[in-house]
């Protein structure tokens, strides 16, 4: 067998068989890849971007908070600009020709790496200033605009709840790659919670360029174009009437309402103030910095990131633990000699009848005596240990959601803070602490802090005797339906009879205790008041309440800072609510009380830095 023979066929056929692969690669490619096409004619053409209209967001009635505008953004084509009147540029769109003079500057300075490229001079112009433009846009070649939509607001209410959008930065760009320089997202709030549904998604028209890099037509007549696609509406679970009038009632003072459906775990209202003002989300880069120099800090939602003192509120979570173990009964009685004694400790009281059972102590909101009941529970013989007692007594604290997240929709959402018996021990030394050393827990005092939230929540759990859903900002429709964790019953480690002897208590003291002022005409009120001491000044006013009591429809909690007892403040803000809530409309022997709450100021009793 002659070897070369062979080698050669060999060689001849492998030559064969790569021009072959070869002669097919490029006809798939030239003739059958539509994509290769397309990039290769790249440099050609001219794509236009066609941003979609974002999606609406309504309250639970259907009413909408945050609507839409048409308005453009200037773009300039640089290499396309002649000499143009810029005075009369500038007129119509009531800029400085200074503005102009350095955009051209820079224009210049990067002629190169701009190229054919057009920028964006102006943003969110107005449909009239746009409208006057068109009418003179011969004066002005290399100028053109594109539709954009920005936010509007029916309601000057909720800016904190319902956040804002701005133009995304680069920092953004590279957590969110899908994002392009130019395109906007929601910052803070729901605008920023509901993102991907309320955003839409982007289309395109391309345009074919000639040689000459002037448009000529579109791209293969609009086959390859991309209809933008609007962003889906998101109904709240918000009431936009409640909203408003909870922030007339706030207006002026430094704290939090929030108010709950305890049967769903809807957010009917979240009140933070001060908060951003409604009229400001549309144009935020405009006020931006006099927002965050402002002491009272309007941007920070107090609501879901300020844990504070809870304060005697507190008291009905100790009164159902001891309850629960078995160390109280609701007719236990317990001294008050004008506050708790033991030895050199002593835990100060307001005058009232004394000895008291339970639902007295609540209706009083008796100091003393749930300074006996925690120490009950905590030097309880039967765990052995005050560290095994007080870890039994924090696993019950955080089934009632105190010291953890709630897990709701609402962003930068804190999770209060809890102690713990390791911080005990580097406090006091190990083993060497008991009851009576955090003695103060028992009133909500001391290492305890939750936010408005917290309270809420705790509210709609006495109100259902004993669960809660997670608490939420997106309405469940069928359309958009809501997460499955939202349908969830959270139940706390406590018996459901027990709430019973609690809510009686509650009842009470709007009738004939502490809570008397948060009375409400036809309805059942339970309420509770709380004085928080505080270390920056006055006491914080606070209060929680829901009703009817046996068919509860909402739960209320207002904390106001350094505002003082719990039914000055508080309790006449939270009741308000939530008569306006379920009856309508407010009493004509309570609008007196609504006058002087909503004209009050009490921001000035706040200790803030000035800058």
């Amino acid at each position: 067998m002659d070897v070369n023979s062979d080698r050669k066929r060999v060689l001849i056929a492998a030559t064969v068989l790569a021009f072959a692969i070869i002669i097919v690669k490029l006809f798939a490619i030239q003739i059958l890849s539509s994509e290769y096409r397309l990039s290769a004619e790249n440099n050609a053409l001219k794509y236009e971007t066609k941003y979609p209209a974002r999606g609406l967001i309504k309250d639970r009635e259907g009413r909408i908070i945050v609507g839409n505008k048409t308005t453009y953004d200037i773009q300039v084509t640089p290499y396309y600009v002649k000499e143009f009147d810029t005075l009369e540029f500038c007129r119509i769109f009531d800029i400085d020709t200074s503005f102009i003079n350095e955009k051209f500057r820079y224009y210049r300075q990067y002629r190169t790496r701009i190229g054919y490229q057009s920028m964006t001079l102006l943003k969110q112009v107005p449909g009239e200033k746009y409208n006057m433009f068109v009418e003179k846009a011969f004066m002005f070649p290399g100028f053109s605009g594109t539709p954009r939509t920005s936010r509007t607001y029916n309601y000057n209410a909720g800016g904190n709840l319902l956040g804002y959008i701005s133009e995304v930065d680069q920092n953004f760009i590279d957590k969110h790659p899908e994002y392009r320089s130019g395109d906007y997202a929601g910052r803070t709030g729901m605008e920023e919670a509901y993102e991907s549904l309320l955003r839409g998604q982007k289309g395109y028209t391309i345009y074919l360029r000639d040689a000459h890099n002037q448009i000529k037509e579109h791209y293969r007549n609009g086959e390859m174009d991309v209809t933008a696609v609007a962003g889906v509406d998101v109904v709240t679970t918000i009431d936009a009437e409640l909203q408003a009038f909870g922030e007339r009632l706030m207006k002026n003072k430094v704290g939090s309402l929030v108010a709950i459906e305890p049967s769903t775990g809807d957010i009917l209202t979240m009140v933070s103030s001060p908060g951003i003002e409604v009229s400001q989300l549309a144009e935020i880069s405009k006020y931006y910095n006099e927002i965050i120099s402002d002491p009272y800090k309007p941007m920070f939602n107090r609501a879901v990131m300020s844990p504070q003192p809870p304060g005697s509120c507190f008291k009905i979570v100790n009164g159902l633990i001891g309850l629960q173990e078995g160390v109280v009964r609701p007719s236990t009685m317990y001294p008050c000699h004008h506050g708790f004694i033991m030895g050199n400790l002593r835990v100060g009281c307001h005058g009232h009848a004394s000895p008291l059972d339970m639902y007295h102590a609540i209706a009083t909101s008796c100091n003393s005596y749930f300074c006996y009941v925690f120490k009950a529970v905590i030097d309880n013989p039967k765990y052995g240990s005050v560290r095994a007692s007080f870890n039994k007594w924090k696993e019950y604290t955080e089934s009632f959601g105190f010291g953890v997240k709630l897990g709701t929709d609402i962003p930068s959402e804190q999770a209060g803070t809890m102690p713990t018996a390791e911080r005990y021990d580097k406090l006091h030394g190990k083993n060497r602490w008991k009851a009576l050393s955090i003695i103060s827990l028992s009133i909500g005092q001391g290492e305890i802090g939750c936010t408005p939230l917290h309270l809420a929540n705790f509210a709609a759990t006495v109100a259902n005797r004993g669960y809660f859903y997670t608490p939420h900002i997106q309405k469940d429709t069928p359309e958009c339906p809501i997460d499955e964790r939202f349908k969830v019953k959270h139940y706390t480690m406590v018996d459901s009879c027990h709430f019973v002897e609690v809510v009686k208590g509650m009842r009470m003291s709007v009738t004939g205790g502490t809570s008397r002022v948060a009375a409400v005409p036809g309805v059942e009120v339970c309420g509770k008041t709380g004085t928080a001491q505080n270390p920056h000044g006055a006491d914080n006013s606070v209060f929680i309440c829901f009703g009817p009591m046996d068919n509860p429809k909402i739960a209320v909690a207002a904390y106001v800072e350094n505002a003082g007892f719990g039914a000055t403040w508080a309790a006449p803000i939270a009741s308000l609510l939530m008569e306006k809530y379920l009856n309508g409309e407010i009493s004509p022997q309570r609008k007196d009380l609504e006058r002087r709450i909503s004209e009050t100021s009490l921001k000035h009793k706040v200790r803030v830095k000035k800058k």
